[in-house]
């Protein structure tokens, strides 16, 4: 048998074996793609979820997952303005307080 019968081949499934894991690889979701899908299931109301780290949260880094679970909660308490900011007023009209 001739070199260039098992070298074509061998190079042949090389390349189709290394641009197969590209494409795999590159298809995975981000850390940020991760961390917006787990900021979106927070949201969603707790009946349909259950208690504990939603599916989506899993690979998302413990700091990051509490950050995004105090947004949730903030932002289910009517705490946060039209910006996405908090609002003290707001807060402190909820608990019957008023600003020092």
């Amino acid at each position: 048998m001739r070199r260039s019968t098992i070298l074509i081949p061998a190079g042949v499934l090389a390349v189709a074996g290394g641009l197969t894991g590209a494409v795999l690889w590159l298809t995975q979701p981000t850390y940020d793609d991760r961390v917006n899908d787990c900021a979106r299931a927070l949201k969603e109301p707790h009946t349909e979820r259950g208690e504990g780290r939603p599916e989506e949260c899993v690979g998302v880094k413990d700091g990051d997952f509490s950050a995004l679970v105090v947004d949730a909660a903030l932002d289910e308490s009517g705490w946060v303005d039209e910006n996405g900011d908090f609002d003290k007023n707001k807060m402190l009209d909820d608990v019957g307080g008023d600003l020092p």
